[in-house]
């Protein structure tokens, strides 16, 4: 993966607007956090192979980036992406890395169902 390209990343992003994708959204801020830490809160939310189509995407340009969907009814919306690729299968893979270089976030888009 590289680091975020805007103006790249968002034509990848306007190659999957409408058009039926899949989408894989995952956040974590550390699974086992509470085994190390008790008063630690820990949060996430995963959802995979979600079937959309969205009218436009958008990049803002902050540092970390996030990444809109918009919808027919709404918004599908990545906060903190660092990273991404276009990988060899042609699924659209972008990710937030913390300062530790864990993953904080992943919003993945493909044409295909994720296996």
């Amino acid at each position: 993966m590289k680091e975020v390209d805007v103006l790249e990343l968002q034509k990848l992003i306007d190659s999957f607007a409408n058009k039926d994708v899949y989408i894989h959204l995952e956040t974590t801020n550390g699974s086992y956090a509470t085994h190390y830490n008790e008063q630690f809160f820990n949060a996430s939310a995963f959802i995979r192979n979600a079937k959309i189509r969205y009218e436009h995407g958008k990049v803002i340009n902050d540092n970390p980036h996030r990444v809109g969907l918009k919808l027919e009814n709404g918004w599908v919306y990545a906060q903190g992406i660092t990273h991404y690729e276009l990988d060899e299968q042609g699924r659209l893979l972008m990710a937030g890395l913390n300062h530790e270089g864990k993953l904080a976030i992943a919003l993945e888009i493909s044409e295909t169902p994720f296996t």
